[in-house]
This record gives C-alpha cells, sequence and structure tokens, in this order.
C-alpha cells in the first residue's frame, strides 16, 4: 500500500451555530477616555514646546529686540596701540640645564663564574659518539669526544666549550637547536 500517494480520510464537517442578535449586543464597549486626561496631555504637550523654545534661546531673542540705534564704535589710535605692555619674553631654564647636564649610571661589573661547558650526549659507543660530533661540525661549532670511566663503565661524552658566559653557551644551543640536535645542556664544569 503506498503511503505517500493515500490521500487525507475525509473530514466530518462541524455543525455552524447561527449568531443571534443577542451575540451581538454583547460585544464590550470601549470606555470614553476622561475629558480631564486629554485637557493634561495638551497642557503638557504646551509645556515641553515652550521649555524647548526657551532652551534652544529662541524665546529670548523674540523678548530682546534688537535696538534701531547702532551702538558707537570705539576707534583705536596709534596712541591706544602704544599703551598695551609689550609681549614679555619667554624664558625657559630647562632648555639651558638640559644641555649641560650629564647622567652619571653605576654599572656593576659581572662577576664570571666558573667556565661553562656543554654537553650534548653520552654514549657507550665511541661511534655514536663521533656521528653526533660531525652533526655539530656541520652547523659550524667545535665538539670534543672525551673518554669517561665511571662507577658504571667506559661512557663518550660530546661537550663543547669552555665557555666564558653562559650568554655564549646560550648563542650556541640555539643554533644546535635549529640544526635539530637537542638535549645540550650547560654546565658548571672545571676543566
Amino acid at each position: 500500500m503506498d503511503y505517500a500517494n493515500r490521500g487525507r480520510p475525509p473530514q466530518k464537517k462541524k455543525p455552524q451555530k447561527k449568531r443571534t442578535s443577542k451575540s451581538r449586543a454583547k460585544a464590550p464597549a470601549r470606555p470614553a477616555v476622561p475629558w480631564w486626561l486629554v485637557i493634561l496631555a495638551i497642557v503638557l504637550v504646551v509645556a515641553l514646546v515652550l521649555g524647548l523654545r526657551f532652551i534652544s534661546g529662541k524665546g529670548e531673542q523674540q523678548a530682546q529686540q534688537p535696538s534701531a540705534q547702532p551702538l558707537p564704535q570705539q576707534q583705536t589710535t596709534a596712541e591706544d596701540s602704544e599703551a598695551l605692555p609689550e609681549k614679555p619674553e619667554e624664558r625657559w631654564q630647562y632648555i639651558e640645564e638640559l644641555e649641560n647636564f650629564e647622567v652619571e649610571v653605576d654599572v656593576p661589573e659581572r662577576e664570571l663564574g666558573p667556565p661553562k661547558l656543554m654537553q650534548c650526549g653520552s654514549f657507550r659507543r665511541e661511534a655514536d659518539a663521533q656521528t653526533l660530533k660531525a652533526q655539530i661540525a656541520m652547523v659550524g661549532l667545535e665538539a670534543q669526544v672525551r673518554a669517561t670511566n665511571g662507577s658504571n663503565g667506559l661512557w663518550y661524552r660530546v661537550i663543547l666549550g669552555p665557555y666564558e658566559t653562559k650568554r655564549d653557551a646560550e648563542r650556541d644551543r640555539h643554533k644546535l637547536q635549529r640544526a635539530q640536535v637537542f638535549g645540550c645542556q650547560i654546565w658548571n664544569w672545571n676543566l
């Protein structure tokens, strides 16, 4: 059975009620506006208009009519212009003070600590240490491979330095990080 093409079932018709004259008579009547409310609205509108005219100044202009007689203009003479005081010359003291002013700054000397060494790897096999040394040489830095006997055997360390300041060591470490050589650490080591 095809539900999409099936039509709607027929609707039952509701019987319509006839309107009577009584239902028309029961229509609600609009309440009349009280006369005092209309007068109050008119008074408020007039007061608003007069207030706006007073604020804008047009009410004052109509009240004060310009006089028909022109006011006598004061004539300036050469004597009056000479009676004015001369314009004072500006004197700025700080310009002269700043030209001759010297600033003295006390910069404390940096204390140089022990030399800094940067270790980039530690390997059991010397071939691995030499491979890392070659990668570092491709960046343009010179590394050293040192053999160290520790408690757990022989280790080959790849180190750079010594550096006088930590800033110099950080500069080289950033070069190595750009060349994808990670894991380098800066330590205070004595040679």
